[in-house]
């Protein structure tokens, strides 16, 4: 299982959440608390907005605590809305075009899960990737897949919907398949403006998310408002609030935090 953290605010430089907090994301990326493996080193990336509507992207192969530009990068870059991920791989190679996050156009998409029998389902789910956006596949993990259906499912207009239909119609395929090994799909995306983060398993063991508003570590003297979203506490554990299991997390562009559930949640409750 991988590690991740989003983080919407005031900007602020991207070492205060990635490096400097006690159980930062390079900590976790060595020694993780609450993943199935403590381990996160198989690669590793930053996607972050500045001047431009499009992200910027840094991704690598080297674990996070072992590569030093990570750790310049951090240091200089200062941003009001970043991605940050640590990989472990759940049986693709550890390559760049692997790592989170992924990008297309102004959005930006990272995951920790899987989906249940993927290598056996590979060449079905690549077919339901419509070819005006095949050609934006770059590598071979199932997130991947997952991020090109959403666009697939209308996620430029209608972000919660795509969702519930990229989860409905990858379940379908491993139902049709007959896997029984869960999806699990703990997620984050953003246009540049609002986040959506998702907790969600097929199981009863959805992968750790938490959250929290105010300002990270005194970054910027406590002005202003922000939302950070990590798989496990960076520090102050009783600071940070558990997202249920199977609801979406919405940061809206001026901060503000909702919570709703997706059609496909509802409907496979009943």
């Amino acid at each position: 299982m991988c590690r991740w953290l989003a983080y919407t605010g005031e900007p602020v430089f991207l070492d205060e959440l990635i490096c400097k907090p006690d159980h930062s994301l390079v900590a976790q990326s060595l020694c993780a608390n609450e993943a199935k493996t403590p381990t996160n080193g198989d690669g590793f990336g930053i996607g972050w907005y500045g001047e431009r509507a499009e992200p910027g992207l840094y991704r690598e192969v080297l674990p996070a605590w072992n590569d030093p530009n990570l750790a310049s990068l951090a240091h200089q870059l200062r941003a009001g809305l970043f991605f940050a991920h640590v990989r472990a791989s759940t049986g693709t190679s550890s390559s760049r075009p692997n790592c989170h996050p992924f990008a297309k156009g102004q959005w930006l998409f990272m995951h920790n899960g899987q989906i249940g029998g993927y290598l056996e389902l590979r060449r079905r789910l690549e077919a339901l990737i419509p070819d005006p956006l095949y050609d934006h596949r770059e590598g071979t993990t199932d997130s991947e897949i997952l991020f090109l259906l959403l666009f697939a499912n209308g996620l430029e207009q209608d972000p919660l919907g795509a969702l519930s239909r990229t989860l409905a119609q990858v379940t379908g395929v491993m139902t049709a398949a007959g896997v029984t090994a869960p999806l699990r799909f703990t997620s984050a995306l953003t246009d540049g403006r609002s986040i959506y983060a998702l907790r969600y398993a097929s199981d009863a063991r959805p992968p750790s998310l938490y959250w929290r508003t105010g300002d990270p570590a005194g970054a910027w003297g406590g002005a202003g408002s922000a939302v950070s979203i990590v798989s496990e506490p960076l520090e102050q554990p009783d600071t940070w609030q558990a997202l249920p299991a199977n609801q979406v997390l919405v940061v809206g562009p001026d901060r503000s935090v909702s919570f709703e559930a997706l059609e496909f949640l509802q409907t496979a409750a009943e």
